[in-house]
């Protein structure tokens, strides 16, 4: 009887089922590509059912009666569509929709919304989500509420990643800007700095940036010189109707505003210098030397964005997108600047640098989509950066010279005056093309760099303390132990790069994808530099006014024979074969020319296995040419040499991806990358600053492999919130360290030091909604990452070359590595009517890390732990004005690098890579924006 009832039910069972149905389906969005649309609203007619596509842009409705029904799908910005479906008793039927812009997207909050939309965080997650490889981005949405104003900003917002304070280094897990590639659209970007590898961040305002990523994980389409991870940053790109965006802003920094503040002679205000065709030696023939005062150092910013779009009757689209902004900056530094080796070389307790710098963007879009399978963009950056400084060391009249003339226990004092503006021009042709079951993705790209530093003008005096004692009778002199302790310097780097990318994507099934690229890099740089030197002829000349140089380095003072009983002659180090040293132009003092090609084709596979795994293993192959041509004096007849590296790389690697849930990913990934030298690590030439030297060194010469491999959780467990863990482990052969060579000059240089170094870390980040409103918007939320490494690397005992040098120790920590990172935010944005505001606190720390390594007897140079903290107001009064408010450094940390000592502990030091002084505050930054929407 009891089989019976069973079979009874279960026929039942099986004809209730028979007469449901179900609908399933994949939205798509047209346009961008046909990628998955992701939270658009799906409504079945008539009902009150409904739901919204997940991160892959799928939804389903189930346990459906058979029968017709129509289902609409919404998206704000997007033409509503109304399908009508059957559905079939035991079936499911699969309804896919492709969605378009609405024409209604003329109206300036709906274009918003079209425009901003892969810029917003859960986009932004959605992307995370999908990716084969290890992948973090931050977007224009979470930089605006962040209050982050350029790239570099930006990138320090993602875990492992910090931004080394007071300069535009970034470290992305411990290791620093030679282990980093940057990248725009895919495509190279160049170097602005002749001491760095990559491209300031600093320079890639807010405005020009929809979203900045960092793939930490190596796949095959990323170039060989791939250690810490590659930071692509994406530019803005319009697809809506018309629009205009302006904004203004203001502000200042407690430290900068109630001083008297001085720019360099021949600079302007917009960050230019007008006298780059004339030769150095008639530019000091004809322009003075003293800084002149400026206006109320009051921080101001403005610029406008706008866009606008053109449908034509084929269905083609033509899409325009334009923004351009200045901005400047006053930032005024008191601190020390101390040169300390094995003991004090020079030491200034007091010292004081004003700081004014400006950047200048402006940025083109040009896309034409032909129809849905075929666009083709063209994208052009200009961006002008300066920083205009003016420095005083010794300002107490206590400034110690350990090789001065007079007196080496107090009176020394130096004046540093220099300008550097760098102007970049970036062009890029882009393109995408699908047919069937191919896509062609390709881009070409030409990018030039002038950076120069044109007339540094550097003085030192002894005796500065009678400056100051009100004494017409006492007076200083000046210091002039060789012809250059007072000087004018012009530097000169001029970078020319063709770069290229093509990838062919075959999607064999759903299950199976290939992708077949190749790229490749040629790079050109030319670099020189000039000095001149004032030789104090009259030695017994005592100095009347210490701010008024100008009235001793004039024509009238120029020794020109020895009748003129001038007080100085100009000296050069090169001169023309048929001239004199003296009171004449000269040649260049260093020189070097680099040349780079590599040339690569990779193959990869994106294989499913079911509906959990993913497997993506690829290949690279190569090719490596680097050449550089020097001429410098600091070798004597080894100075002048050309070194060449000629080498075939194979490069393979595996990410692996398994779905735990829909919202949940374990990822691993394995790859072998390699590790090559950058011009200015060869070039021997010496960069000499106030109290630190630093230069390259042709032994480095070569290429280091390196191992890598990450395991990683992700949970997504809403579409703005996830919860990640990682760890990580690098092998690095024949590491390049920046080491402190242990000779009289204490040149920091870049050597081999050890066989192998290894790194171990873990990661950890949380992004979680605290309050949410009736519609699912969040009011409160917080988010907090962080990292720990442990790093270590073998030192050999001597190292024997064109630098030779010794350590006394085996092993120690790899520069740049912090063992603990940390970036944490919380955010508030309640709604009061028209009123919507969003509040801010955000916070960032490193751990004390390794500046440089010290040889022979020398101890480390430590860049000291930095806390950061600020806080950004935003203010939408309605849906075209917003007020913003920023408080920025709200901690004002100490800035600090010390040099390690066995017997005299930490003792202060400036560091090449930072400012011209230690142990300083920044001060607050205070700002108010205003922006209207048109």
């Amino acid at each position: 009887m009891k089989k019976i009832t069973y079979l009874i039910i279960a026929l039942f069972s099986i004809v209730g089922y028979s007469q449901t149905g179900s609908i399933s389906g994949k939205i798509t969005d047209k346009e961008f590509n046909n990628e998955p649309l992701a939270f658009a609203n799906i409504l079945i007619a008539g009902t009150s059912t409904g739901t919204t596509s997940d991160f892959e842009g799928s939804y389903s409705f189930t346990d459906l009666e058979a029968g017709s029904y129509t289902i609409e799908f919404s998206f704000v910005g997007y033409q509503t569509q109304r399908l009508p479906v059957t559905v079939t008793s035991g079936q499911t039927t699969t309804l896919d929709v492709v969605m378009a812009a609405s024409a209604a997207a003329l109206d300036e909050v709906v274009l918003e919304t079209v425009t901003t939309k892969r810029e917003s965080e859960t986009a932004l997650l959605l992307e995370q989500k999908k990716a084969v490889e290890i992948k973090q981005s931050i977007g224009a949405e979470e930089l605006s509420r962040k209050g982050v104003s350029d790239a570099a900003g930006a990138v320090a917002k993602i875990s492992g990643v910090s931004k080394q304070e007071g300069s535009s280094n970034v470290y992305v897990r411990g290791l620093g800007d030679r282990y980093l590639n940057t990248t725009m659209n895919g495509l190279s970007l160049p170097s602005n700095d002749v001491n760095k590898k990559n491209i300031d961040l600093n320079l890639f305002s807010s405005d020009v940036i929809q979203n900045v990523s960092i793939s930490k994980a190596y796949a095959a389409q990323f170039y060989g010189d791939f250690s810490a991870g590659n930071v692509d940053i994406t530019s803005k790109e319009h697809k809506g109707g018309t629009f205009i965006d302006a904004f203004s802003g203001t502000g200042f920094n407690t430290n900068a505003i109630d001083k008297s503040f001085i720019r360099n002679e021949g600079t302007g205000y917009f960050g230019y210098y007008g006298r780059y065709e004339h030769n150095p030696f008639a530019v000091i023939l004809s322009h003075g030397v003293d800084p002149e005062t400026v206006a109320t150092p009051i921080n101001v910013s403005y610029g406008a964005t706008g866009g606008s779009s053109f449908n034509f009757e084929n269905g083609s689209r033509l899409s325009f997108f334009l923004t351009g902004g200045f901005e400047n900056n006053y930032e005024y530094r008191l601190g020390k600047n101390v040169d300390f080796t094995t003991v004090e070389k020079k030491a200034f307790d007091v010292s004081e640098e004003y700081e004014y710098s400006t950047t200048t963007t402006a940025m083109a879009n040009v896309n034409y989509k032909l129809n849905s399978d075929n666009a083709i963009s063209f994208n052009s950056v200009f961006i002008n950066s300066s920083s205009d400084e003016v420095g005083y060391y010794g300002i107490d009249g206590q400034g110690r010279n350990r090789d001065a003339i007079i007196e080496t226990d107090k009176g020394f004092y130096q004046q540093n005056r220099q300008f550097d503006q760098t102007r970049m021009f970036v062009n890029q042709l882009l393109g995408n093309h699908k047919s069937g079951k191919l896509e062609l993705d390709w881009g070409f790209g030409y990018n030039k760099v002038f950076a120069d530093q044109p007339d540094r003008k550097r003085f030192s005096v002894e005796n500065y303390q009678f400056a100051l004692d009100n004494n017409p009778n006492t007076n200083p002199t000046f210091y002039s132990n060789v012809v250059f302790d007072n000087q004018r310097y012009f530097q000169k780097i001029e970078d020319d790069e063709y770069n290229g990318r093509i990838n062919l994507t075959y999607k064999a099934n759903e299950n199976l994808k290939l992708n077949f690229g190749y790229n490749g890099r040629h790079k050109t740089r030319q670099f020189n530099n000039i000095r001149y030197g004032y030789d104090i002829v009259d030695s017994g000349y005592q100095i009347a006014d210490v701010n008024n140089f100008d009235s001793v380095f004039n024509l009238e003072n120029l020794n020109l024979n020895d009748e003129s009983n001038g007080i100085y002659e100009i000296k050069v180090l090169k001169p023309y074969p048929t001239l004199s040293n003296t009171n004449r132009p000269g040649l260049f003092e260093n020189t070097y020319q680099g040349k780079l090609n590599i040339y690569a084709g990779y193959i990869d596979a994106e294989i499913k296995a079911g509906d959990k795994w993913l497997f993506v293993p690829g290949v690279r192959v190569e090719s490596f040419e680097q050449n550089i041509s020097y001429d410098v004096i600091n070798l004597g007849n080894s100075g002048i040499d050309t070194k060449s590296s000629n080498e075939t790389f194979i490069l393979p690697s595996l990410n692996i991806k398994y779905a735990l849930n829909e919202d949940q990913n374990l990822r691993f990934s394995a790859s072998k990358t390699v590790s090559t030298p950058e011009f200015k690590e060869i070039a021997p030439f010496v960069y000499e600053d106030v109290s630190t030297r630093i230069g390259g060194n042709p032994d480095v010469l070569g290429y280091s492999d390196i191992l890598n491999i990450d395991l990683k959780y992700e949970w997504f467990f809403t579409r703005s919130e996830i919860f990640s863990v990682g760890a990580f482990t690098k092998q690095i052969d024949n590491p390049i360290n920046l080491v402190v060579v242990g000779d009289a000059t204490g040149t920091q240089r870049y050597v081999r030091t050890g066989d192998q170094a290894t790194i171990y870390g873990f990661e950890v980040e949380l992004r979680k909604n605290i309050l949410v409103d009736e519609n699912d918007n969040t009011n409160l939320s917080f988010g907090v990452n962080a990292t720990y490494m442990n790093t270590k690397q073998d030192l050999y005992e001597n190292i024997d070359g064109t630098f030779d040098l010794a350590f006394n120790r085996n092993e120690d920590n790899l520069q740049g590595a912090s063992p603990l990172l940390l970036n944490a935010d919380i955010s508030y944005s309640p709604t009061f009517k028209n009123y919507k505001p969003v509040a801010n606190l955000v916070f960032s720390y490193f751990s004390d890390r390794i500046d440089a390594l010290g040889s022979g007897d020398l101890g480390n140079i430590v860049e000291k732990s930095v806390p950061t903290l600020d806080f950004i107001w935003k203010n939408s009064i309605n849906d075209n004005f917003e007020i913003n408010f920023s408080a920025k450094n709200l901690l004002n940390p100490t800035i600090q690098y010390v040099r390690e000592d066995q017997n005299q502990g930490d003792i202060l030091v400036v560091s090449a890579n930072g400012k011209g002084v230690t142990d300083y505050k920044r001060g607050l930054n205070l700002g108010l924006q205003l922006k209207y929407k048109f």
